[in-house]
């Protein structure tokens, strides 16, 4: 349909924002000023559908970011690619929301998926196996609730699309302040977080089997759910790493 017959007749367009509504005269908006948020609980199928949603989306944001950052568009590179990470991040959270034993783990649950910061906590994880790190119990610093990285990557999205007045009355402009170097690393973490399988509602199924009993409870028991988890999948199909590779990672750590 043309732009002309949009003001030339009569026309209804239902979406999730509301009703817009064209007429001869103009177009009227009939909008919620918020998003009709969803805050309930999800079956498992739902919760697969999220987190294949958010993983394809955060590989369209990917794409984006490099095309900009091959264009030189570092500052716009760089927060499109943190946007990716947020993207990746919401299947963590979805998955706690599968394992959600009340109205409050619930809201908790939800509260996280639509935080910035709470998605973001494991963008250091590549710099942490540089370092090192190489079984489940290295990456704890990621999730420490006194941890700053969450924040300064948040900080780093923001000055990388806006202007703002910091500091001492100092005006920060994106182009001064994101250089190639940091852009090219966030990308690359992006693209990182973004790979992986397409979840099925079997996966969630026996995520929820083996984990919500003893979910935030003793930290050996969940270490082992997460063994029998994965050992599960394999039977299933749903998972091809080599034998005993979760339970090596788990206890001992991956190979150098």
């Amino acid at each position: 349909m043309s732009i002309l017959c949009y003001f030339e007749c009569d026309y209804h367009i239902k979406n999730i924002f509301g009703i817009i509504i064209v007429r001869p005269t103009g177009i009227e908006l009939m909008v919620k000023k918020k998003l009709n948020s969803y805050k309930g609980k999800l079956t498992p199928q739902q919760i697969a559908d999220g987190m294949n949603a958010a993983l394809e989306n955060a590989r369209r944001l990917v794409e984006d970011a490099k095309l900009l950052l091959n264009a030189g568009r570092f500052p716009t590179a760089a927060s499109l690619a943190i946007l990716a990470i947020e993207e990746s991040g919401k299947l963590s959270v979805l998955r706690s929301l599968a394992l959600a034993r009340d109205g409050g783990e619930i809201k908790e649950a939800w509260k996280d998926y639509r935080s910035h910061t709470k998605k973001n906590v494991t963008w250091l994880l590549p710099q942490l196996v540089a370092q090192g790190a190489r079984k489940l119990d290295d990456m704890r610093p990621l999730f420490d609730e006194s941890s700053e990285h969450p924040y300064l990557l948040d900080q780093i999205k923001q000055i990388g699309f806006y202007t703002d007045c910091l500091g001492q009355a100092h005006w920060s402009e994106p182009t001064h302040v994101i250089e190639e170097g940091l852009a090219k690393t966030i990308v690359q973490v992006a693209e990182i977080m973004s790979k992986g399988q397409k979840i099925s509602s079997l996966e969630i199924e026996l995520w929820i089997k083996h984990i919500k009993p003893v979910w935030k409870k003793d930290l050996s028991w969940m270490k082992q759910a997460l063994v029998n988890w994965r050992l599960e999948m394999k039977e299933k199909g749903l998972a091809k790493d080599d034998d005993n590779g979760m339970e090596r990672f788990v206890r001992e750590g991956l190979k150098s």
